[in-house]
């Protein structure tokens, strides 16, 4: 990609950070709030998740804002921070199921969590995919495992919705298995993406520099 196309593709990154940043703010807070009056554990987690995924939309503003646009040693570190950031999605959320398996605690079906977590199944795939895609553009890691966690967020968000749900039909343990599925997958991607370090499979491309295998392990040719 030429300079200013890429420059241009990163102010797009930026901004889209931005606005991924001022919804996970409303989110979370609604949310926390949400989860409370539907007693559901999804719904919490979800909530609870709008912080770190707040946190992996500043560290792609800060990659791609001043000096550190052009550094790839900032992309580097930038990469690093967000595949940290699912590391602290996925204890939580095995904790918490596991209290309310062994509690058997009942959500509620409450309009202001079915509302949110439609907002947000509606909202995030189109933020994670324009993600996805300037990522590859970009050969940015960063971007791209922003991208990803805000697909979480969506499939999280559908799973705490369904829980809720199914709870006024008596089905309660979907609650606390979904919050187990999502954790699940936030670890796989966490350690997907700071593996990646050296070897861009998330954005399908692989670096000019990386080591021989490199390649070979994200799925191209030795």
């Amino acid at each position: 990609m030429g300079g200013d196309r890429w420059l241009h593709a990163a102010r797009q990154a930026r901004l889209l950070a931005w606005l991924s940043l001022f919804w996970m703010l409303l989110e979370g807070g609604l949310g926390v709030l949400a989860g409370v009056e539907a007693n559901s554990i999804s719904v919490l987690t979800w909530a609870a998740s709008s912080a770190v995924e707040g946190l992996a939309s500043a560290i792609v503003i800060w990659r791609f804002s001043g000096r550190r646009t052009l550094s790839e040693h900032s992309e580097r570190r930038a990469q690093r921070w967000v595949a940290a950031s699912f590391f602290l999605l996925a204890p939580y959320f095995l904790y918490e199921a596991v209290v309310r398996l062994i509690t058997g605690t009942q959500p509620s079906a409450a309009p202001l969590a079915i509302v949110l977590t439609a907002s947000s199944v509606v909202l995030m795939p189109l933020l994670g995919w324009a993600k996805l895609r300037l990522g590859g553009r970009l050969n940015s890691q960063a971007t791209a495992g922003e991208g990803i966690q805000n697909l979480l967020c969506a499939g999280q968000a559908l799973a705490a919705m369904v829980a809720v749900l199914a709870a006024t039909a008596g089905v309660a343990v979907i609650d606390p298995l979904a919050a187990v599925l999502i954790g699940g997958i936030a670890a796989r991607e966490g350690a997907e993406l700071w593996r990646g370090e050296e070897c861009a499979c998330h954005t399908g491309r692989v670096q000019p520099s990386a080591p021989s295998g490199c390649s070979r392990e994200c799925g191209g040719s030795p």
